[in-house]
């Protein structure tokens, strides 16, 4: 399970997106991802999705890689799709007993689908292409003017690329405990949906149990390291924008601009 994760994993590929400055990623994906959030027409779809296939191939990560990581979303999406076509008010195509299907429903359906595989690949490119001490840097060199209101940017950079670090590993303690409850001939797969359901509450106890741990063991390795609260800590590693950097940006805004001008013009 814990392979077919895309958020938290990081792949050494030696792309340009690898090169590209953590600070440059994160702003130019979260521009990209806000503006996928306006996308209503099939053009603008078609745009978007050409766009996201070409980051996805210049980042030289596997395409299964990709399509392996949206299996866990399959029922995210289907209940999307579904809710969207049969509650939906419209023009019916298709209608049984009191459920019913209209066009508009599957417009919706489609639309928001789509809006969701969008943003999840192009989040899956930040973390595959960003080590996690490189995104927190990026982090909090972009939050660094908040740090004279006094907040703790240092930390709140630390804990979000922790937490997002932290979900292929409960993933990848979820499999070993699902592998020993197999192992003493209680295999899950082979009952009912709703059996199944169930039988993850007992999972749960333990899962949460070894996540402490590991939260604690952490606390205890960043103490021991005299990390504190972060601020005024020196860097090995300066960050610093490079040419390609601005390619990237440019690229981005443009991308931003094209949606906005097939938006106004009602294409």
């Amino acid at each position: 399970m814990s392979s077919t994760v895309l958020i938290g994993q990081y792949m050494e590929t030696n792309s340009m997106f690898h090169r590209l400055d953590p600070r440059t990623k994160i702003l130019c994906i979260f521009i990209i991802m806000l503006s996928f959030l306006t996308l209503e027409t099939a053009i603008s779809y078609v745009v978007s999705s050409l766009f996201v296939f070409g980051v996805l191939f210049l980042s030289n990560v596997p395409l299964h890689v990709f399509v392996r990581g949206l299996k866990p979303l399959l029922f995210i999406l289907m209940f999307t799709f579904l809710y969207n076509v049969l509650l939906t008010k419209g023009t019916t195509i298709w209608s049984w007993s009191f459920i019913e299907v209209t066009w508009e429903g599957l417009e919706n359906g489609m639309r928001y689908v789509g809006r969701i595989i969008l943003l999840v690949l192009l989040a899956s490119v930040l973390t595959l292409t960003t080590m996690p001490l490189d995104l927190a840097r990026g982090l909090e060199k972009l939050l660094a003017p908040l740090s004279k209101l006094n907040a703790p940017v240092e930390q709140f950079s630390l804990m979000i690329v922790i937490a997002i670090r932290f979900i292929p590993t409960i993933l990848q303690e979820l499999d070993r405990i699902l592998l020993a409850q197999k192992a003493r001939g209680y295999d899950m797969s082979s009952l009912s949906l709703p059996k199944r359901i169930y039988a993850y509450i007992p999972i749960l106890i333990p899962l949460l149990f070894t996540t402490i741990q590991r939260a604690e063991q952490l606390t205890y390795a960043i103490d021991a390291r005299a990390y504190g609260k972060g601020k005024g800590r020196t860097q090995y590693k300066q960050l610093q924008f490079q040419q390609i950097d601005y390619i990237a940006g440019a690229i981005a805004i443009l991308f931003v601009l094209t949606l906005l001008l097939i938006k106004l013009g009602g294409l």
